[in-house]
């Protein structure tokens, strides 16, 4: 399945990388020997270049990969956290976090370039930037900072997670 490009995307195919740039920024990713890469009519195809399992699996692990930096540079991914817990609270100033969760001091969080994080209330984060995995990356470690116990629920959750809560115990 072909990946269309759409206007204002400029894609630059080189021996090692691959270059995406467009409206998000620009992103780059190393090409595999493996993979051939056709740019026709403002479609990007992909086909392995032998016959092996590898080839044909990365074939299709390429595609998508070229994909979500094509939607990325576009439109862009976010996540969104919530912080559950009496006195949690979190701040975005400019490209820090700061998260009062809990400890006996507050955190501060650094976001990488590239990474915008804002605080529509002081119980919700939300992580916006192009690199798709970088997002999710820099999700998974603001959620590690305090993630969810089973026995009340309280720490920091993705927006759309489901904590299942245990029963104490009875004497």
């Amino acid at each position: 399945m072909p990946v269309a490009v759409p206007q204002g995307v400029d894609v630059a195919i080189k021996d090692d990388q691959i270059s995406i740039k467009g409206a998000g920024g620009t992103l780059l990713l190393t090409q595999n020997a493996l993979v051939k890469i056709v740019n026709k009519d403002g479609k990007l195809s992909f086909e392995p270049a032998n016959d092996s399992r590898e080839a044909n699996a990365m074939s299709g692990t390429m595609r998508q990969l070229v994909n979500n930096m094509v939607v990325g540079v576009t439109k862009g991914f976010e996540k969104k956290l919530s912080l559950v817990g009496v006195g949690y609270k979190a701040q975005a100033q400019g490209a820090k976090l700061n998260l009062t969760v809990g400890y006996s001091h507050p955190v501060n969080k650094d976001m990488p370039a590239g990474i915008t994080v804002a605080t529509p209330t002081p119980t919700e984060v939300v992580i916006k930037g192009a690199d798709r995995q970088r997002v999710g990356q820099v999700a998974a470690e603001i959620r590690a900072i305090r993630p969810p116990e089973p026995y009340k629920g309280k720490g920091i959750r993705y927006a759309d997670e489901k904590i299942t809560i245990k029963e104490t115990k009875k004497k």
